[in-house]
């Protein structure tokens, strides 16, 4: 199930909708501000991503590089092709953009070692 049709996302939904017809949202914000932490939206998106990275370690990406078919990597690329995007999109929505820009470059120069 995606997480956009969960049950879990109705609050937020709710919210949405009244905001787009002009309302304040205050009742909506005040059902989701009475949500547990681990049904909060921010809670799945980054639980998944923790469980998407637990056990990351580069060797098994360099062997699928080494080992994929040009269609096959043209697949996974189309699946990753908006990641970067929409996780600075959430990031930027979670600490604004000065805070966003801070971590991103400090993952691409981490990464970027040698």
């Amino acid at each position: 199930m995606k997480l956009a049709t969960s049950p879990e996302m109705e609050p937020y939904l709710a919210y949405i909708m009244a905001t787009m017809q002009g309302e304040d949202g205050k009742a909506e914000l005040e059902t989701i501000s009475k949500l547990p932490l681990e049904k909060r939206y921010v809670w799945r998106v980054a639980s998944a991503l923790k469980w998407a990275f637990a056990d990351l370690e580069d060797m098994s990406v360099h062997a699928d590089r080494e080992t994929l078919t040009a269609e096959d990597q043209a697949k996974i690329m189309d699946l990753l092709k908006l990641r970067p995007t929409q996780f600075c999109i959430f990031l930027k929505a979670l600490v604004g953009a000065e805070e966003m820009k801070n971590m991103m470059l400090k993952a691409i120069v981490f990464a970027g070692r040698e």
